[in-house]
């Protein structure tokens, strides 16, 4: 969310924002009372917020919000003097006017990393450690005291236990399919009698594991 009184910096915040790719602008508000309003109808992760605004000032709105349920905060001002008292308010960065694209972007890179959920984790390799992205394993494997985790890039085994590594991913994302193996959802390409085809492997699937599998295809599958 914008908040800026003047409307030509409003424009350029929204083509900022635009230009980043990967932010979704959901207000552009031209005082504290508008984004006030905005904030009690829908959830905001981050708001872009000026600091001289009638009525209500940037710094005061931003003091009125619980801490607890704030959204992240860049103050974007033409005033470097509030830069002290912006951070004693905890917030993100303070982008001064004008704002170039490098700069804007060094903050939001920030603010996605402080609202995306880690997406990773590290295992120890007989190489050393290896970094490990939830969106790259097509699935996981126990084989007697190891795991291996497949992925585009190669296999990747490690001492770690499988239910260990299950502990480290996302429940809506992943799925035991078998006592030995865990699968990626989104890289089940087809099912047929009791094995998964997923990229260039056939994973079985285990007759107790078959209900929430089946639950997950049922919810996808189209009908007549």
């Amino acid at each position: 969310m914008i908040v800026d009184d003047e409307p030509l910096a409003r424009e350029g915040m929204e083509l900022l924002v635009k230009e980043a790719g990967f932010l979704d602008l959901r207000a552009s508000c031209s005082n504290a009372i508008e984004a006030n309003r905005v904030l009690a109808e829908q959830p905001i992760d981050l708001i872009f917020l000026d600091i001289q605004m009638p009525r209500i000032r940037g710094i005061d709105f931003l003091k009125s919000l619980e801490m607890e349920n704030r959204p992240l905060v860049i103050i974007t001002t033409a005033y470097p003097h509030y830069a002290l008292e912006g951070f004693e308010l905890n917030v993100l960065d303070y982008l001064l006017k004008p704002i170039t694209l490098e700069r804007f972007l060094k903050a939001v890179n920030r603010a996605r990393e402080a609202v995306l959920p880690e997406n990773y984790f590290f295992i120890k390799t007989h190489n050393g450690y290896e970094k490990i992205l939830h969106q790259e394993i097509l699935f996981i494997e126990a084989s007697q005291n190891y795991s291996i985790i497949h992925t585009p890039r190669g296999r990747f085994m490690t001492l770690t236990a499988l239910r260990a590594i299950e502990e480290q991913l996302p429940s809506t994302g992943f799925l035991r399919v078998h006592k030995s193996y865990i699968v990626s959802i989104d890289k089940i390409q087809a099912l047929s009698g009791n094995e998964l085809t997923i990229d260039k492997y056939k994973v079985p699937f285990g007759k107790n594991y078959k209900d929430p599998l089946m639950k997950i295809i049922d919810s996808r599958l189209i009908r007549k």
